[in-house]
């Protein structure tokens, strides 16, 4: 067993009445490692200025975690079987929706990973989608949502 913190902090600014809804929510994530993240709720959410698009929101970084997690565990999967990557890339997108009476979640993360290879030759497809498979079912984050997650896989 592993055990993982992020400490979130938030302060009220001066001035701010709080139970007006005026206030701003910005906050940061810190992390064991020293990183400080400012982060806000999206701003497709809360307006400006009470939100900063600038900083990461929940949201964004939900969809980061999966496809993080999902890049991780194929890459370790391809050096397990001598495949040499050279670099990875993915515009993973996720899709809020409301999933009933004054609740939302986040329904479905997009993956769209793009990699190259060692000589530019890529495994076959067959390979790639069975790495991708694998790389789904062995990802911690992917196992600990309910969020449909679909990898297109472009390369």
């Amino acid at each position: 067993m592993s055990s993982y913190k992020a400490n979130i902090t938030w302060k009220r600014n001066s001035g701010e009445k709080f139970i007006d809804k005026k206030y701003s929510r910005l906050h940061e994530w810190s992390f064991e490692g020293g990183t400080n993240i400012p982060a806000s709720p999206s701003h497709h959410i809360v307006p400006v200025p009470y939100s900063n698009p600038d900083f990461v929101d929940p949201e964004e970084a939900f969809v980061a975690s999966l496809s993080s997690c999902h890049m991780l565990t194929f890459l370790d999967l391809c050096s397990r079987n001598g495949i040499i990557v050279n670099d990875y890339s993915d515009a993973a997108e996720g899709i809020l929706e409301r999933i009933g009476r004054n609740k939302w979640g986040m329904t479905k993360v997009t993956l769209k990973p793009v990699a190259t290879y060692v000589n530019d030759e890529p495994p076959s497809k067959e390979l790639l989608e069975d790495l991708h498979h694998q790389a789904h079912e062995m990802c911690f984050i992917a196992n600990s949502v309910t969020t449909e997650i679909v990898t297109e896989i472009i390369s």
